[in-house]
C-alpha cells in the first residue's frame, strides 16, 4: 500500500483500489477495498502516511492520501535492501487439474485449457490497456517503472497463452492416442499378471486380479513383490 501512494498526487481508497487492479494485480496482488482502508489506517498512525479531505466536511467525505517523508524514507529502505528477494511462488490452479487429469474426462481437461487460454487473452488486452494509459499519462516518465513492469506483465501473458496452446495440443495427441488419463492401480502397471485363460472371480475391493489358485495378498504387498508360485 506505501508502494502504490508513492508515485506522484493524493489518492483516496477508491482510487488506489483502482490503481491496484490495472497494474499491481497483473504481476502481483490486489488488495480488497476493506483492506486498503485498514492498511491506510495503520499507516498514518505510523506517521508513514497523511489524509485530507477531498471534499465538503461530512460523514461520508472522501479523504486522499499522500506518503510523508518518513513513509518513503522506510519505503526506500525496504526496496533498496541487499538481500535476495527469493524465487517467485508458482500457485497455479489449471496445471493442479491436468496433474489430477486421471479423475476428469478428456474433454472436460480440453474445455479447461481453451477457456484458460480466453481468460488469460482477456487479461493480456486489460495490460495492453493499462500500459497504454501509463504511457499516455500526464507526466509519463514517473511512471516509467511500472511500465517496464507492465511490459514484462505483457510478455508474460503472451508467454501462458503460448503455454496453454502447446498444453491444449498435448491433451489431444494423449487422447487421440487413446490416453483417457484412468489412474493406474495402487501398485502400478508392472503389477499386473497376464490374464487367466478361465474367468478370474472378481477380487475383493482394492486386491489387484489374480490367476486361479493365487491366494489373497497381505495388506499392503503387491503382485510384484509376492513370491513367485514353485
Amino acid at each position: 500500500m506505501l508502494g502504490l501512494l508513492s508515485f506522484p498526487g493524493e489518492r483516496t481508497g477508491y482510487e488506489l483500489k483502482k490503481w491496484a487492479d490495472a497494474s499491481l494485480r497483473f504481476f502481483y496482488w490486489s488488495p480488497a477495498i476493506s483492506q486498503i482502508y485498514a492498511e491506510l489506517r495503520r499507516l498514518e498512525a505510523l506517521g508513514y502516511a497523511t489524509s485530507r479531505r477531498s471534499g465538503p466536511d461530512a460523514p461520508r467525505t472522501k479523504r486522499a492520501y499522500a506518503i510523508t517523508d518518513a513513509g518513503r524514507a522506510a519505503l526506500s529502505a525496504w526496496a533498496d535492501a541487499g538481500r535476495d528477494v527469493g524465487p517467485p511462488v508458482l500457485k497455479h490452479p489449471l496445471l493442479l487439474r491436468v496433474w489430477l487429469g486421471h479423475l476428469t474426462a478428456p474433454d472436460r481437461l480440453r474445455d479447461l485449457v481453451a477457456e484458460h487460454i480466453a481468460r488469460t487473452g482477456a487479461e493480456l488486452t486489460e495490460v495492453r490497456d493499462a500500459l497504454a494509459r501509463a504511457e499516455g499519462a500526464d507526466g509519463a516518465r514517473a511512471w516509467s517503472h511500472p511500465q517496464v513492469a507492465l511490459r514484462w506483465s505483457e510478455r508474460r501473458l503472451e508467454a501462458e497463452v503460448g503455454l496453454a496452446e502447446a498444453m491444449l495440443d498435448d491433451l489431444s495427441e494423449l487422447a487421440a492416442r487413446g490416453g483417457t488419463g484412468d489412474a493406474e492401480a495402487p501398485c502400478g502397471s508392472a503389477a499386473r499378471r497376464p490374464a487367466a485363460a478361465e474367468e478370474p472371480v472378481p477380487p475383493p475391493p482394492g486386491q489387484p486380479v489374480l490367476p486361479p489358485g493365487q491366494p489373497p495378498l497381505p495388506p499392503g504387498q503387491c503382485v510384484k513383490d509376492s513370491p513367485t508360485p514353485g
